[in-house]
């Protein structure tokens, strides 16, 4: 296995609008960032990803873009991004942004001159079809609802295409000076310093247009459009272009949002792969159904979510590398996903941390995860931002629910519950603005859970997390967590997780135990050397047999080892 920097990296997240607004108009910016640059590198963290900062309407919070090469005012200007690159690097850490080139922002010059002048060559930098027998050109659902087309206006019978909102209208990348386009503006920003891209949607480039009306999968009429541009034939040329012109001269780091079929995962990120990884969403997603419904429930189980682990471990390891996730800006906080909310304490917070960190990839903290932050309860659906969360009520409602089961499902899954305001102390707004309104409301947990408070505690989530940082980044241990090969263990109770980490005669075993009540497990007596634990009172391990208390985590080695 080649050794790489990001490989042994941990990467934190930031949602811009919600981690530190540093001129109180209630919204986070690019100088609160850098304000806590000192955090992040305490935290032990080296690479951050922030999320859009692109000139945008703010339809999709962001992922519409309008002017690729402007800092949004909202969060600065572009001197501001280059003081925090700056920065960063000199603390050692380095900077991601989001890459978003499916599509661009309706309000974006190519498509405001794509409308205006059907004749000019900016109308084939996007897809536009005419109508079928006054219908749009097929009935496609996009990933928010609704019709995939919206009618061009003031043209008869033409409509443009949009995988998500109709302020979204998706680029053509047949088009090569599209491409041109795009790379041109990659380059650009890799030239500045910046240390590569997580990459938006990009398994949604290629399209499969087909004019027809297909069999509806929902009480709206329409069918999921992703069975005709995920992953389609003809990608890959693109990829490897993309590739061989922008990220591979500047020796990138490059993470893919991109849910790809285990056969083709060599193609993506192997040692000439596209990508340096992508993340897998078999976990994180196992709640929501393949369509996208999440208000539906999927009732998973927990041995789904250990096969699913071990699957993409397992796959992963042996076509490139992988990239780790829990939380991110699409989804609710983890605690609240996998933990009955009675059981939701530090003790369950700290076992589903070290189940994450302790597997193989680079980490990708979320803002806020380190504190171990829940979902909001909203009191109306107008206190929700996000326009998914509004489009799966609508549907939810469509599909015979009440409004109460509808709002229930809301207050579980909505993207806005890792989106409220990062909580840095107990002071108004949670110390992240002196606003009289912030603009998503902050959790009112905020006096309980905040960093200040776990700053100060040597036993909080916060410090455990630090710990496992620690241990990935400069103890005995580092070699065999990043780079050990995984193994899972088949154990007869099936009520814990439990793998291995090997790496030539260095070994470490993780057993998590995921349930409410004692699990008796079998563990080597050749792992008898404690190396972290989620209790006050490590859990020696004194008979073959040994008993794991509710929600507890612990990490064994078959070696003596420590910080270095």
């Amino acid at each position: 296995m080649k050794k790489e920097w990001w490989k042994e990296s941990v990467v934190y997240q930031i949602y811009p609008k919600s981690f530190m607004d540093s001129d109180n108009d209630g919204m986070g910016d690019i100088r609160g960032i850098i304000n806590k640059l000192d955090y992040l590198k305490e935290l032990g963290i080296n690479i951050i990803w922030i999320c859009p900062i692109y000139k945008s309407p703010m339809d999709d919070g962001g992922y519409d873009i309008s002017d690729y090469y402007t800092i949004d005012e909202m969060f600065g200007d572009n001197a501001d991004f280059e003081e925090l690159l700056e920065k960063a690097q000199a603390l050692g850490i380095k900077v991601l942004m989001d890459l978003v080139v499916n599509h661009t922002s309706d309000e974006h010059d190519w498509f405001e001159k794509a409308l205006k002048d059907p004749s000019s060559k900016y109308r084939d930098y996007y897809i536009f079809r005419e109508g079928v027998e006054g219908q749009a050109p097929n009935n496609w659902r996009s990933y928010f609802g609704d019709s995939a087309w919206e009618p061009v206006p003031g043209e008869e019978n033409m409509y443009y295409l949009h995988a998500f909102t109709k302020k979204q209208p998706d680029l053509n990348w047949e088009n090569q000076e599209v491409r041109e386009e795009i790379y041109n503006m990659i380059n650009y920003w890799l030239e500045k310093g910046l240390g590569g891209f997580r990459i938006d949607a990009i398994l949604n480039i290629k399209k499969r247009i087909e004019m027809d009306q297909f069999t509806p999968d929902g009480e709206d009429g329409l069918t999921f459009i992703g069975h005709w541009i995920l992953n389609q034939p003809g990608i890959e040329t693109w990829l490897k272009e993309l590739n061989e012109r922008t990220f591979k001269l500047h020796n990138s780091v490059t993470v893919a949002e991109a849910a790809v079929p285990n056969e083709r995962l060599k193609e993506y990120i192997g040692p000439e792969g596209f990508f340096s990884m992508v993340f897998d969403f078999s976990y994180t997603d196992i709640d929501v159904p393949e369509t996208g419904e999440w208000f539906k429930s999927s009732n998973w189980t927990w041995d789904q979510m250990r096969e699913n682990i071990f699957i993409n471990q397992l796959v992963t390891q042996d076509n490139g590398w992988g990239a780790l996730y829990l939380e991110n800006h699409d989804q609710p906080r983890s605690i609240n996903k996998y933990i009955p909310e009675k059981d939701i304490n530090d003790t369950s917070k700290k076992m589903l941390a070290t189940l994450f960190m302790m597997l193989r990839g680079t980490p990708f903290i979320y803002q806020g995860q380190e504190l171990g932050m829940t979902n909001i309860k909203m009191e109306t659906l107008e206190d929700y931002d996000d326009i998914a969360t509004h489009d799966q009520y609508h549907r939810a409602i469509l599909a015979g629910f009440t409004h109460e089961e509808a709002f229930s499902a809301v207050n579980r899954r909505s993207r806005d519950n890792s989106r409220t305001p990062m909580q840095w102390d107990d002071s108004k707004n949670a110390g992240f603005s002196l606003a009289e309104k912030t603009w998503l409301k902050v959790n009112p947990n905020y006096t309980e859970i905040n960093a200040d408070k776990e700053k100060n505690n040597p036993l909080s989530l916060l410090n455990y997390y630090k710990q496992l940082i620690e241990l990935r980044k400069d103890s005995i241990y580092k070699d065999v967590i990043v780079y050990g090969r995984f193994v899972p263990v088949k154990e007869a109770n099936t009520n814990v997780i439990i793998y291995e980490r090997i790496l030539d005669h260095k070994r470490i075993l993780v057993a998590i135990n995921f349930t409410d009540e004692k699990q008796g497990v079998s563990i080597d007596p050749d792992y008898n050397k404690f190396v972290i634990g989620n209790y006050t009172q490590p859990n020696i391990i004194t008979e073959e047999i040994h008993y794991l208390r509710p929600y507890e985590s612990i990490v064994l080695a078959n070696y003596e080892g420590g910080l270095k």
